[in-house]
């Protein structure tokens, strides 16, 4: 099981990070031998957030051959021409591979602030995913209900095209939807388990069979997964209800059990446990002191780690 982090973009308690200092933490990231920097989308939270595009073409300067991935970016809410030959050009400037990771979104607010109906979002990103990737692929894009594209072409193109992920927190219908559809599947951390995971990937594994795909070529990462390892169980604590229950809306006994808050051995058994479900990859975002957090686990947490 390989291991990524994600920008730490969001205000959480500490200010928001200058360019310096995501620049600086890519390079400690890579430097520790992490494989992606991943970077989520909002254009309003409930914490400020910075926008995960052009911070992630910030830092790709300092990621050398790390692959650059959105997790998720959010094609309805951008329009998916506009957000197509973003990722083109992030792909063509990036000296690694760039893994466009999509998904619908779960924020109304984010519908709300460009007047698209929320709950017309997984219509219209059914027909963005498609046209995303044919864009990005080189291929002409057509029209479809909420979409125009019929002809159309972008230029220029890398000479090898990102991939096109989905993000999915499980549900088979999506999960058999995006099948035939995407080239890799983005869990969400705080929203299952290695047990929930390993049901999932069961499930899309059918039917990736069904759709005449082999499974074990269909990469996979568990996502946004919330990092802080502490010795100090008071301080675990804190940042589990003072930082991310109200960040998330979850309770924050449920993001005990399923994030790796906490001693280095907790966060040791909960990592086996999704090498042992299978997880191909798990991407960090280190909650707090960011650049220390990723040190700490590549000395401590990580060698321990299974597979």
């Amino acid at each position: 099981m390989r291991f990524g982090v994600h920008l730490p973009l969001a205000d959480l308690g500490s200010g928001i990070p200058t360019g310096r200092e995501l620049r600086g933490y890519v390079a400690e990231a890579a430097g520790l031998g992490f494989d992606t920097v991943a970077a989520n989308d909002h254009l309003l939270w409930r914490r400020p957030w910075l926008d995960g595009l052009t911070a992630l073409a910030s830092v790709a300067g300092s990621a050398g051959g790390m692959t650059l991935a959105t997790s998720i970016a959010l094609p309805v809410v951008r329009h998916p021409v506009v957000l197509a030959k973003a990722l083109a050009s992030l792909t063509v400037l990036a000296d690694g591979p760039v893994v466009a990771g999509l998904g619908p979104g779960s924020s109304a607010d984010d519908y709300r602030a460009v007047g698209v109906p929320f709950e017309q979002r997984w219509g219209r990103f059914d027909e963005a995913l498609r046209l995303v990737r044919a864009l990005v692929r080189g291929e002409e894009g057509v029209d479809g209900e909420y979409f125009g594209g019929d002809g159309l072409r972008l230029a220029p193109l890398p000479a090898t095209p990102p991939q096109v992920w989905f993000g999915s927190w499980g549900s088979d219908t999506r999960l058999r939807r995006m099948a035939g559809s995407a080239d890799g599947w983005l869990a969400s951390a705080y929203n299952t388990d290695p047990a929930g995971f390993a049901e999932a990937r069961a499930r899309l594994d059918g039917h990736l069979t069904e759709a005449g795909r082999d499974p074990a070529t269909f990469p996979d990462a568990v996502a946004t997964t919330w990092l802080y390892v502490t010795e100090d169980a008071a301080e675990a604590r804190r940042v589990l209800v003072e930082v991310l229950a109200p960040l998330l809306g979850r309770d924050p006994d449920v993001l005990a059990a399923r994030l790796p808050i906490g001693g280095r051995e907790r966060c040791i058994t909960l990592l086996d446990a999704y090498a042992r479900a299978g997880a191909r990859q798990v991407l960090l975002w280190p909650v707090r002191d960011p650049v220390r957090q990723v040190q700490v686990f590549a000395e401590e947490v990580r060698p321990a780690v299974s597979g």
